[in-house]
């Protein structure tokens, strides 16, 4: 495949390494990546299923494999935090990410500059929380959020880019509404959406839904989801990863659905948004695009 103008960056979310896990789509991936015409991975979280062991080291495996092939970006999610080691911050933070940095290194929010683009990453999972609380239970160590501080380190990375370059962010929650769960990731999303407009991103890279999803925050903020590469995907819908293509204008978001039966992935709804265009909000859905 040729590559087109611009930097492709190829987003991939919630591999769940685990009981859930679909390894035929993980060598499926690993096959693929290679043709796309990409410079980059981002993996925005979720690596593994309970944060055992034996689930980060095949992860840490993964990445590695993919790591030789082109340079990739990873980020814990809130499966990959050990909340249960330190509710409520009891014990400080060290215990939530202990098996996390031994496999990924002490880094929880990398940065990743290549060529035409820098990617910078915003840490949303802490597990349970004062700040991700919300009035249902069951979105304890669930929900993530996303602090000040974050969005304060991402913005200054972003006003040091060189000009022109892409501003990539990638963060673990989603910051759009899932289509089927109608659910946002991000507790007090509002003052989340507001503060990453601030930031300078030109689109947002988040997992954590379990579907995929393409559109835009205020109507200038792109935002890609990718979805799951386990048995849970949302309403048993194929699991899809994108490829997010920046160029001069405009950001483009490239679906890329599995086909079980062919066991390959297959080019699926394309979404383009200008850079920086006032426009109404929107969602993609495979099999059709409908606005929002």
């Amino acid at each position: 495949m040729t590559a087109a103008p611009g930097v492709a960056i190829v987003h991939v979310s919630d591999v769940h390494f685990g009981r859930d896990c679909d390894l035929v789509q993980i060598e499926a991936l690993e096959t693929f990546f290679p043709t796309l015409g990409a410079q980059a991975i981002a993996l925005s979280g979720d690596l593994s299923q309970r944060a055992r062991h034996g689930e980060l080291q095949a992860a840490h495996a993964f990445v590695q494999r993919l790591r030789a092939v082109l340079p990739t970006l990873v980020i814990p999610g809130n499966h990959d935090v050990q909340w249960w080691a330190s509710p409520f911050g009891v014990r400080g933070s060290a215990p939530l990410y202990r098996k996390y940095r031994r496999y990924f290194g002490e880094e929880l929010t990398p940065t990743l500059a290549i060529p035409g683009a820098v990617l910078a990453s915003a840490l949303t999972s802490f597990g349970v929380s004062p700040g991700s609380l919300t009035p249902r239970l069951r979105d304890m160590a669930v929900k993530g959020h996303l602090p000040r501080s974050e969005t304060d380190r991402v913005r200054d990375i972003f006003a040091k880019a060189p000009a022109g370059a892409a501003k990539v962010l990638v963060m673990h929650h989603n910051v759009l509404p899932g289509k089927i769960s109608e659910r946002m990731g991000l507790a007090h999303w509002r003052d989340a959406q507001r503060r990453l407009q601030e930031t300078g991103a030109d689109v947002v890279l988040c997992g954590h839904d379990h579907q995929e999803g393409a559109g835009q925050v205020s109507g200038r903020l792109a935002v890609s989801a990718a979805g799951t590469h386990t048995t849970r995907t949302r309403g048993r819908r194929p699991s899809v990863f994108n490829v997010v293509r920046v160029d001069r204008d405009s950001v483009h978001i490239q679906h890329y659905r599995w086909e079980a039966h062919g066991r390959h992935f297959l080019p699926s709804d394309r979404y383009t948004f200008m850079r920086g265009d006032p426009r109404h909000a929107a969602v993609s859905v495979a099999g059709g695009d409908q606005p929002r």
